[in-house]
């Protein structure tokens, strides 16, 4: 039992007291002053006692720190030995507080004259700046097999060589979710990479033989002529909607009628950028208005397989588990190899993963070659040839020659498309693939007169679509056959032209890094000189 229990009314040691109207407030004479002394730092001591106004005097203190009967009267002690907060009153009161408003507008005054991301005082010999991929060996002291392969690797290689043809593979591939998309539309690395190679094994210009993915997808005839299709049509949509879609608008059909027999619940398009005119961006389409919307072609690419993480599509999507939704990817036959080598194994590709195994439907546009948005809007059409992104209503490659109309249709240019090869993606050049082998359909212009879409089926989920969409289309057998066999033979010359590595749809999928650096003369092991 306490004093005060006992009845005492000696205050306990360092503990406030409080008044009758329940307020706290300075310990009364009696208490342990022993504490506010060590806090103060003043002393009642009277051999270091001094007549200054500073200083503490026999029991009296002058300068605050203690009141008349020498206990502290603004800092007094408390009972865990400490002292109260030094910016109250005796009533615990916080009082008056003024706040400095933070400048606005006005950069750092860094008085001593230096930068202000100068590092200063840094100790003899530290090592301050973040240590590259060659801390893992000097920790270690293991050196790295010859055939892990890490970013770094596909860094050098494709990347950095310009041969990237940002169709998102690697990005998708990523089990660490380690690769992202810069501002430049490549990819690049945003967390540690852990080596685990499986950007460079499903990169089409990097470790993919993406000849053997053909004959892996579609059978052995899929590697001469124009592959091993199943059936082949010139077909046209007869909605008035077409007039904004490209060629026979057979494309949007195929989508449309997969929404509304609900055998998808979504297609991986391309859209128009909000800030770039002309400039495609990735969007997933859910409804038919969407598709119709975005009809039409754009001639770059828009890393699609980079998007495939449905996170972001969330607000689209029905109500029902990741893994059970059904999408349609439309792309390049480069994305299309891309997408199938991955589906090929079980491998979890974390947040893309669902996405991945969502695609059921591919469609393949026809394709010789891609291009840079800046290198063909900005630098080719609009500083060369004087014509505004804005003006532009749509751009085709037909023929062998580039052509752009205005919104009315009036055409503003006609051009051999060869004057725009410093605008191609480098990496297209090594392509085979103009008519999309990989893919369940494809579909382009060659072959097939005005206003009519040529379309290749080559899968049976490609008839499955084309049988939906067949009742509202005017279509017939497609009429030019040789025409697509001869743009194919001549895409695969180039290819064989433009190719370090050999051509093999016999040889096993994956190359290794090793035998690519044989062929194209790239770094050996870039990761170990801090790339």
């Amino acid at each position: 039992m306490t004093e005060r229990e006992n009845g005492s009314d000696r205050p306990l040691p360092g503990v406030p007291d409080t008044s009758d109207d329940g307020t706290s407030g300075p310990p009364v004479s009696g208490s342990d002053n022993h504490h506010a002394s060590r806090q103060t730092g003043h002393t009642t001591n009277e051999a270091d006692a001094t007549d200054g106004d500073d200083r503490c005097t026999d029991g009296q203190c002058t300068c605050g720190a203690r009141g008349s009967d020498g206990m502290a009267s603004d800092r007094w002690a408390i009972a865990d030995g400490g002292a109260s907060a030094a910016n109250v009153d005796e009533n615990g009161s916080l009082g008056d507080i003024e706040f400095t408003q933070p400048a606005d507008g006005v950069s750092q005054d860094v008085e001593r004259g230096g930068s202000p991301d100068e590092r200063v005082n840094v100790p003899d010999g530290a090592a301050v700046d973040t240590p590259g991929y060659s801390i893992r060996s000097e920790m270690n002291d293991i050196e790295t097999p010859d055939d892990k392969t890490w970013f770094m690797e596909l860094d050098t290689a494709v990347i950095d060589e310009g041969r990237c043809i940002q169709c998102g593979t690697c990005v998708a591939a990523c089990p660490s979710d380690s690769i992202g998309i810069g501002d430049d539309g490549l990819p690049e690395l945003v967390k540690m990479c852990t080596g685990c190679s499986l950007c460079w094994d499903f990169c089409p210009r990097g470790g993919l033989r993406y000849e053997r993915q053909w004959k892996i997808t579609g059978g052995e005839d899929n590697v001469s002529g124009a592959g091993d299709p199943i059936t082949e049509f010139s077909a046209r949509v007869e909605a008035n909607w077409r007039e904004g879609a490209q060629d026979g608008g057979v494309v949007s059909s195929l989508l449309i009628h997969l929404l509304e027999a609900g055998e998808i619940d979504g297609a991986l398009i391309a859209t128009e950028s909000d800030e770039e005119a002309w400039k495609a961006e990735s969007f997933l389409a859910t409804t038919p208005e969407e598709v119709i919307d975005n009809a039409g072609s754009f001639y770059n690419q828009t890393m699609a397989l980079g998007n495939l993480d449905l996170a972001q599509w969330e607000h689209k999507l029905p109500d029902k588990d990741h893994e059970d939704l059904s999408l349609a990817l439309v792309g390049t036959p480069c994305e299309i190899e891309g997408v199938r080598a991955l589906q090929d194994f079980e491998w979890e590709y974390q947040s893309q993963n669902a996405g991945v195994r969502g695609v059921e439907y591919t469609i393949a546009l026809m394709c010789t070659k891609n291009f840079n948005y800046q290198r063909l809007i900005g630098e080719q059409l609009e500083a060369k040839r004087d014509i505004s992104p804005d003006e532009i209503g749509k751009l085709d490659v037909l023929d062998g020659n580039m052509y752009v109309y205005d919104e009315d249709g009036e055409q503003l240019l006609a051009e051999d498309i060869e004057n725009f090869h410093g605008a191609a993606l480098k990496g297209c050049d090594e392509c085979a693939d103009f008519t999309g082998y990989a893919a369940d359909v494809t579909v382009g212009s060659v072959g097939s007169s005005d206003e009519y879409s040529s379309v290749i089926v080559r899968t049976e989920h490609g008839l499955d679509a084309w049988q939906h969409a067949a009742p509202d289309l005017d279509y017939h057998d497609l009429e030019d056959r040789s025409a697509v066999g001869g743009l194919q033979s001549w895409d695969k010359k180039n290819a064989f032209e433009a190719l370090e590595r050999p051509f093999d749809p016999d040889a096993p999928r994956f190359i290794d890094y090793t035998d690519h650096v044989e062929n194209y003369g790239t770094e050996l092991n870039p990761h170990e000189a801090d790339h």
